[in-house]
């Protein structure tokens, strides 16, 4: 059901400027009610959008209705922040019907983020396949982590947190926890992974250091891959991530703990990377996208940030690039806020062909955003 809430908006707020933030205006349509605690989506090339519902659902929506849910989906651990989590088309979907999911899977003793691909044929999915289980079951059911981005090698990179209670072992090498996975299309593990010679190391590791990433976004433009993850109380962060590299988490954080115990007394330590943004307060970021395309032409190459706790949309405006020793680098310009007047905590972020901006919400909603 379309109710077209006829709403425009512009820049509610401004965190700092260092030259003029762009704006833009839109109008919202709530294309989609009703979704049971959705978390991900994929768009599809013919413009249909997969949706996950965290007890254990995919659904289709295709413009017009949504679909009943598709069948043949694996067991999965609704409970906490568990459950299905996110989907992805393979970039040749169109060709090979792929789509990839990763969901809680398990007990409440002990459960991980797993990673699974299927075939994708009307609403039944066939030929599933489990890619991934983590090597160490956890017993809490927090911090899954889970968003999927492929890279334009066709391999896929995705979170799994570090289980909240096990966060040292976000600096182990042996515990996937805390780590961003890198796997190739067919689970395999591909053989420049920065880890896969290294004794006593877990070859999908493709970075290290991590709380719990729930956004990534690779920019096709700059061939940078960004993430954002919770912090704890303060310390959410935006990284641009880099193979091999320590995040810090949880030996360097501008955080506390929710007690407002110490976690660590070091915002910086050698070899552990700084975030190109630091959120304190917190603001729960939940998804990325890099803007690029033909709806808002000025927020290209800028980020898209969808937040919880703030329940807001959260532009970072970055400066072109800079190559130095063949990497690109960018720096931040301005920071606006978006949306705070719909007292949504934002899910997840898709862009369809055009650049028209999809956000799913946690009272179930899917709301487009397009030009007015």
């Amino acid at each position: 059901m379309k109710l077209l809430l006829s709403l425009i908006f512009s820049a509610v707020v401004t965190t700092f400027n260092l030259n003029a933030a762009v704006a833009f205006e839109f109008k919202t349509t709530t294309e989609v009610t009703g979704l049971n605690k959705p978390w991900g989506m994929t768009m599809l090339p013919n413009g249909d959008v997969i949706i996950t519902e965290r007890n254990g659902q995919l659904r289709r929506w295709n413009g017009e209705s949504l679909s009943n849910p598709i069948l043949g989906i694996p067991e999965v651990l609704d409970g906490g922040q568990g459950g299905m989590l996110d989907v992805k088309a393979h970039p040749d979907f169109a060709n090979n019907q792929m789509l990839y999911f990763t969901y809680a899977a398990g007990t409440n003793s002990q459960n991980g983020t797993h990673l699974a691909r299927a075939k994708l044929t009307d609403n039944v999915l066939s030929n599933v396949e489990v890619l991934f289980k983590p090597s160490f079951l956890k017993r809490s059911s927090y911090h899954f982590a889970g968003r999927i981005e492929f890279l334009p090698d066709d391999t896929l990179v995705f979170g799994v947190g570090d289980g909240y209670s096990y966060k040292e072992h976000a600096q182990d090498l042996t515990s996937h926890l805390g780590k961003l996975i890198r796997l190739n299309d067919d689970g395999t593990i591909p053989s420049d992974n920065p880890f896969i010679k290294q004794k006593d190391a877990q070859p999908e590791i493709y970075t290290y250091g991590h709380r719990n990433p729930q956004g990534l976004a690779f920019d096709i433009k700059r061939n940078i891959l960004f993430s954002n993850e919770h912090g704890p109380k303060g310390g959410d962060e935006v990284n641009i991530i880099k193979p091999s590299l320590n995040y810090g988490w949880p030996e360097i954080t501008y955080g506390v703990d929710y007690s407002g115990e110490i976690i660590s007394k070091y915002w910086s330590k050698p070899h552990m990377e700084q975030p190109l943004v630091n959120w304190t307060p917190s603001i729960a970021p939940s998804s990325i996208v890099v803007y690029y395309g033909n709806a808002f032409p000025l927020l290209n190459g800028h980020l898209l940030n969808t937040a919880l706790k703030f329940q807001e949309l959260r532009l970072v405006e970055l400066t072109n690039s800079v190559i130095k020793n063949g990497v690109s680098e960018v720096q931040i310009m301005s920071e606006t806020t978006y949306l705070k007047e719909l007292k949504e905590r934002f899910r997840d972020i898709e862009l369809d062909n055009e650049g028209n901006i999809y956000l799913l919400t946690d009272s179930g909603k899917l709301i487009k955003l397009e030009p007015k």
